[in-house]
């Protein structure tokens, strides 16, 4: 059985939805069967007649899908919700879900602010539905080997943190132009209090605590506003501090003109280092001071059961960016099946971002941009 998907946002224009939809039927797990995917409800029409859905199961609202998918046969509704929409629609449309009986899939950042996210978990929690936050670069082969290569003690005690994310698209003011994307990621109103930090920030910060096993609990940022006229931050850098003494440095910008996506983690313990980068996303490399440095492949026999899991081809042939957001929908999927069957999911379907990651990057931004505008720069992530 495939469970059926309903879609919030991801119209026509839209760059993350056509990614969303890809991966979550990569699979075979899900089937897209309806859809909200436009305010504009002639917009959402004109998206599902393109994705060749039945008409009465396009909606002009999140809130008339909701309500009318609620009102079908159990055997015929959705039976989660994929929500795709800017930051500042996320909450309602996922709380409304949730409240209503179904699974959601949210993408990141999970709120508009940090009051949403702690409201929106205490409804997860009362709802006993299960919810992923796709924060996509966790759902790679090689970072969830990374994770165990931590877990298991093979580095010792994680001493150093270093992660970075490059981008360049923003070099310019192209928001002027109405260029879509960053419209409303460089618009308070939509995208929140961050720019950056909000929108590629977070990921940098999701990638050091899940591979560390780690928190961040206090730091000390530098923020700024790089492109005359622009609202919100497009460049920043942060010491950080661990909970177990660890330190760490992390670096965010989307004005380097000339870089694309190119996410490098490196972390270092008392015995040795890893090193990961988005432009080889299936090699890890593990660095040793006694030894010669290993160079660990996705689609080889000698990882995880986590990393294994998480591959779907033999060693040597590329897996990238859908397959890691498709990581994160069929491991969400098994769970939801395995519900419907009274049956207890494997740990290594579990293994995606939840409502705590969520709680956990509103924090970073909201405590990330207070360092920054302050001269009192240690900032206690505490909430």
């Amino acid at each position: 059985m495939k469970l059926r998907m309903g879609m919030i946002g991801g119209g026509p224009g839209a760059f993350i939805g056509a990614i969303h939809r890809t991966a979550a039927q990569m699979d075979g797990e899900i089937e897209l069967v309806a859809g909200a995917f436009s305010s504009d409800p002639s917009k959402s029409k004109l998206m599902g007649e393109e994705l060749g859905l039945k008409g009465e199961r396009v909606y002009g609202s999140y809130k008339e899908m909701i309500e009318k998918e609620n009102a079908l046969p159990e055997n015929e509704r959705i039976h989660f919700v994929s929500i795709v929409t800017p930051n500042h629609l996320h909450f309602e449309p996922a709380k409304l879900a949730l409240e209503n009986g179904f699974d959601v899939v949210l993408d990141k950042p999970m709120t508009f602010d940090l009051k949403e996210a702690k409201e929106l978990k205490t409804i997860v929690e009362k709802s006993g539905k299960y919810f992923c936050l796709t924060h996509t670069y966790s759902g790679y082969p090689m970072i969830k080997e990374a994770r165990q290569q931590v877990k298991n003690g093979k580095l010792g005690k994680v001493r150093k943190v270093f992660v970075t994310y490059p981008q360049g698209w923003l070099n310019d003011f192209i928001e002027g132009s109405d260029q879509k994307q960053a419209s409303w990621r460089t618009d308070p109103s939509k995208s929140g209090i961050a720019g950056c930090m909000g929108d590629i920030g977070t990921h940098a910060f999701n990638l050091a605590e899940y591979i560390t096993g780690l928190e961040v609990e206090k730091l000390c940022a530098d923020i700024n506003i790089v492109v005359e006229g622009r609202k919100l931050d497009d460049d920043g850098a942060a010491f950080l501090k661990f909970n177990n003494g660890a330190s760490g440095l992390l670096v965010a910008s989307q004005v380097l003109a000339g870089e694309e996506n190119n996410l490098t983690l490196k972390i270092y313990g008392e015995k040795g280092g890893l090193e990961w980068k988005h432009a080889d996303p299936n090699t890890l490399l593990l660095k040793w001071p006694d030894k010669p440095a290993e160079i660990l492949r996705a689609g080889t026999g000698y990882l995880s059961s986590f990393a294994t899991h998480n591959s779907r081809t033999p060693s040597g042939h590329p897996e990238g960016f859908i397959e890691a957001f498709a990581n994160h929908y069929r491991n969400f999927a098994l769970c939801v099946k395995k519900r419907m069957e009274n049956k207890k999911p494997k740990e290594e379907w579990l293994d995606f971002p939840g409502v705590d990651a969520g709680v956990r990057g509103m924090l970073f931004i909201e405590k990330i941009i207070e360092s920054g505008k302050s001269n009192e720069k240690w900032i206690s992530l505490k909430s």
